[in-house]
């Protein structure tokens, strides 16, 4: 079983990528025109369609990889980039387009119900949450690392569905510049967990470089 630093780590690096607080103003967006009925139920699924993604991706991630031939530590490498990517913007208080793209927003602000996408997939549940979700399955040691995974992918959707249904106070109380503070300050720790993934899988594809 891995220390509790490690969970910790793992807990945060999850929250930090799905950045529930940055998805408000699209949020806000997407359901204008909607009542309060409604955007409680879209919040309410779109947090279910988060926990069904990052769970399942727990179990069916390393399955895929060896259906296509992909090692972890390629993936890792991959995934380290893709999150990488997805910090850079942050830190430019910028909704990276492997979260969304201006056209899923538009798409999304068009159709009657939004809720799984793309406010689920790809805003929250995107290719970098999925990715983090495999590759610390991979390193899970026993039974209770996995049930941790659940429990922190969980834990981000509870964290989603709070964020969505208090979507309004939280953006009155911090503003556009207060979100992307947040955004940007997320942004410097998801850059930290984009370079160990990076290193890490480097050093198993090339042993040299770990000596």
């Amino acid at each position: 079983m891995q220390d509790w630093r490690t969970n910790a780590e793992i807990a945060v690096a999850l929250f930090v990528i799905a950045d529930p607080v940055a998805a408000i103003p699209i949020f806000i967006t997407l359901t204008s025109t909607n009542t309060d009925t409604e955007r409680k139920r879209i919040a309410s699924v779109t947090a279910l369609t988060v926990a069904t993604v990052l769970v399942s991706s727990i179990f069916v991630g390393q399955p895929l990889l060896r259906v296509f031939g992909i090692s972890v530590a390629s993936f890792r490498v991959g995934g380290g980039i893709l999150i990488l990517l997805m910090a850079i913007s942050m830190l430019n208080a910028r909704v990276s387009r492997t979260h969304s793209t201006p056209e899923e927003v538009q798409e999304g602000v068009e159709k009657e119900d939004p809720a799984v996408v793309p406010l689920g997939i790809p805003l929250l549940a995107g290719p970098g949450a999925i990715s983090t979700m495999i590759i610390y399955a991979h390193q899970a040691k026993d039974v209770y690392d996995t049930i941790f995974l659940v429990v922190a992918g969980l834990f981000v959707a509870l964290t989603a569905w709070i964020a969505l249904r208090l979507a309004d106070p939280i953006r009155n109380l911090l503003g556009k510049t207060g979100i992307n503070i947040i955004s940007r300050l997320l942004g410097l720790v998801l850059a930290a967990v984009a370079v160990e993934f990076i290193a890490g899988g480097l050093a198993q594809l090339l042993p040299g470089l770990a000596r």
